[in-house]
Parts: structure tokens; sequence; C-alpha cells
């Protein structure tokens, strides 16, 4: 914080809430497949469906918030996510020394996280846009992404450390405290935020759920970006089972190669981050959104020529390390440019809808990818998505966005 921008103590714990919660869902990555398998020992459909299936409803369970969301002090919303995720999660350990613990808790479990989660980034958003000016926006957006790539570097290795020594649920309990302590460092920001409009409009109507989507498939600059992130997210994660089938399958790498694949290469992540603000700045918004955007679709397809050995972990690192680094530029780059192309009276529900589209492409494209690899082969569906990845920078915007000018609804209207 002490060099270049300074954005303030507020931001400053807004900053420092994200990241301890950001450290503590990296430090509990992978506990619930693994609780699901050590603990209850359930099969490969009932974990597949753990992962999937918790998503997608935990997406259409966030359907409703995003417009509830708009019209609330976003500071108490945040606050009261991050402690019903915590008092969610604080129920694993609880059933479990109580020996009560079954698969539907954790599936229950897994659906209000991933609905928190939505609902937490859609008030996050617009509370980010009344701490810091306009034009330090891209500055926040970069600090955040930097911490998020930081965080997945160290928390992996010692969440593996605390479950190898003491069992998966521990994590869980980190991961609970992390979010209290998020919503410890949220209440700190302190400061006066007015109510949002609205106060004396009508109840909310069933047509008000899809005001985020009619907002963003109604703009021409963000209508392409939405259609992109989607998709490209989408078929990125959707060819991570079938790579750890191979590569912990056919091609014999041991775990620790397979996680050393994924940790490694996240520095490029914390590189990209730092760079996307001088990047604007000498190329301009619009062209670096488009460069990272484009450059970071080329990647994905060389997964499909992995191999056994060393030559094939160092594939992956290569692979891996030119995606995340492109995704490092690209995704403040691409936070900010939405943000500035939406007013504030619709950054909630338009942030809503984007991540409840977003999660539950990413559920249905796993599906489908992980039939596909059985019909296929794992490394067949991988060339697959890899390929259709190459067609995703023609979704990205042709022109760059304009600011818009900020204006009140008028009264009784969103």
């Amino acid at each position: 914080m002490r060099s270049g921008h300074r954005l303030g103590n507020r931001f400053g714990w807004l900053w420092g809430a994200y990241g301890t919660s950001a450290l503590g869902t990296w430090l509990a990555f992978g506990a619930f497949p693994l609780i699901a398998i050590q603990v209850l020992h359930a099969g490969p459909a009932e974990v597949a469906a753990l992962a999937s299936a918790g998503a997608a409803v935990g997406a259409a369970v966030a359907v409703p918030l995003g417009p509830w969301v708009e019209f609330r002090r976003k500071r108490p919303v945040l606050i009261a996510m991050d402690l019903v995720r915590c008092a969610a999660l604080l129920t694993i350990p609880a059933a479990y020394a109580l020996g009560v613990l079954t698969f539907l808790q954790l599936l229950l479990v897994s659906i209000v996280v991933a609905a928190g989660d939505i609902t937490f980034r859609a008030a996050s958003g617009a509370f980010l846009k009344t701490l810091v000016p306009a034009e330090h926006l891209l500055v926040a957006n970069a600090r955040f992404e930097s911490t998020a790539w930081t965080t997945t570097i160290v928390g992996p290795p010692l969440g593996g450390a605390a479950i190898g020594l003491l069992g998966p649920v521990v994590t869980v309990v980190a991961d609970a405290v992390s979010y209290l302590l998020s919503a410890l460092g949220i209440r700190a920001t302190g400061g006066h935020e007015p109510r949002p409009g609205r106060q004396d409009a009508p109840r909310m109507r069933a047509s008000d759920l899809l005001d985020g989507w009619r907002y963003i498939l109604a703009d021409a600059t963000l209508r392409p970006l939405f259609f992109n992130t989607a998709l490209f997210n989408g078929l990125v994660m959707a060819a991570e089972p079938l790579l750890a089938v191979l590569m912990l399958g056919r091609l014999g790498f041991a775990p620790w190669q397979y996680g050393l694949a994924f940790a490694a290469p996240s520095i490029g992540g914390l590189i990209g981050s730092r760079l996307a603000r001088p990047l604007v700045t000498r190329f301009g918004q619009h062209q670096v959104l488009v460069a990272a955007g484009t450059l970071r679709a080329i990647w994905p397809v060389g997964l499909a020529f992995l191999g056994p050995g060393t030559g094939g972990l160092l594939l992956v690192i290569g692979v891996e390390l030119g995606l995340i680094f492109c995704c490092g530029v690209f995704n403040p780059v691409y936070a900010t440019y939405r943000l500035e192309r939406t007013t504030t009276h619709r950054i909630s529900r338009t942030l809503s809808a984007w991540a409840v589209t977003t999660k539950a492409s990413t559920a249905l494209l796993t599906g489908l990818w992980g039939v596909l690899g059985g019909l296929l082969g794992p490394r067949t569906a991988i060339g697959l998505a890899g390929v259709l990845l190459l067609a995703t920078p023609l979704l990205l915007p042709r022109r760059a966005a304009v600011r818009l000018p900020e204006r009140e609804p008028a009264p009784g209207r969103p």
C-alpha cells in the first residue's frame, strides 16, 4: 500500500478481508471431496455430484438474491454472507465430532457456500465502487487479483500439509474462521453508506429476477464479454477433472507432481496482475483486454499432447504458466471494464447474473465433458475443449467501453 497509489484505510480493510477469506478457501481446497471419500466412503458419482450439483443449485438459490442486494446497504450484506458461510462450514466439524456427518449435509453446505459466494461478489463490486475513485478501480482490482494468485500459491501446500497431519476437517474449520475474520475486517471499514433508492417501491416482482441479464444483454459491450467469460471459464474448468484422470491415472504422475503442476504456475498470475495497470497505461484498456483475452485462449489445446515423465510435467507447467499469466493480466482489466460500464444502481444485479451464469455454465460443461471423456477418452475431450477455446476471442468486445455517467433511477423504478 505504501508504493504507488494509496487507496485509503477503508480499502485496506476490505483488501485484508478479501485476502483472509481467499487464503482460507485455498487452505480448504479439495477438503469436501476428501471428506466424502475418506469419512463417508462416497463413490465417484457422489463426489462428482458434490462438485457440480452444489455449484449449480447454489447458483439457482442466488438468483433472487441479486435484486434483493441491489436495494440494501452493501456492507451489512457482505458481513452477513461471511457469517452465513462461516456458520454453514462449522456444522461440518460439529457433525463429524458427534459422528452424525452425512453426504446430504456436505451437499447442503456446498449449496449454501456457493450461494453465499455469488451474493458476496454481487455486493462487493458495488461496495468497491463507493470506496475507490473511478480512476483507481484498475489499481484496486489488480491488488485483489495479485492477492488471489498469492493465496493460490501458498494455500494448497499448507492445506495439504494440514490435511496430512490432522485430516481434512481441520481445513474446513480454518476456512470458517477466515470468513469470520473477513466479516470483522469489513466491519472495520466503517464510514457511512447511504441506503440505495427504491425505498417506497413495490415488493420485488418475478420479472425483477431477470433485470441483471436484461441489462447485460442490452449493452453492446457487456454482452460479448459476458458470453466470452462464461464460455471460457466453463471450458477451462470442464477439462480439469479429465486432466486429473489422465495425469494421475493413465500417465502415472504422483499426487505431488499433479499439485506442483498447478501450484507453481500460479506465480504467472501474480506477475500478470502486477503488469495489468502499466500495460493499460501504455497501450489502453481495450487493447490490453482483447490481447490478453486472445492470448489466454491459445494455451489449453497444448494439454492434448501431454505425455508421461518429466517432459509431460514440464509441458503442463508451461501451458498453465502461460494461461495463468494471461488471466492475471486479463482479469483485473475485465473487472474494471465491467464496473465502468455498469451504473452504480445496477451493479449488484449485473454481477449476480454474471456469477450465476458462470457457475451454472461451468457445472453444465463439466458434466458434459465428463460424458465426452467417457465416450472419447480424456485426451480427446481435453483437446476438443482446447479447440473450442480458440474461438472464444471472437466474443471479445470490438470497441472500447464508455464510462457511463452515474444517474439515479427514477422513483419506484429499478
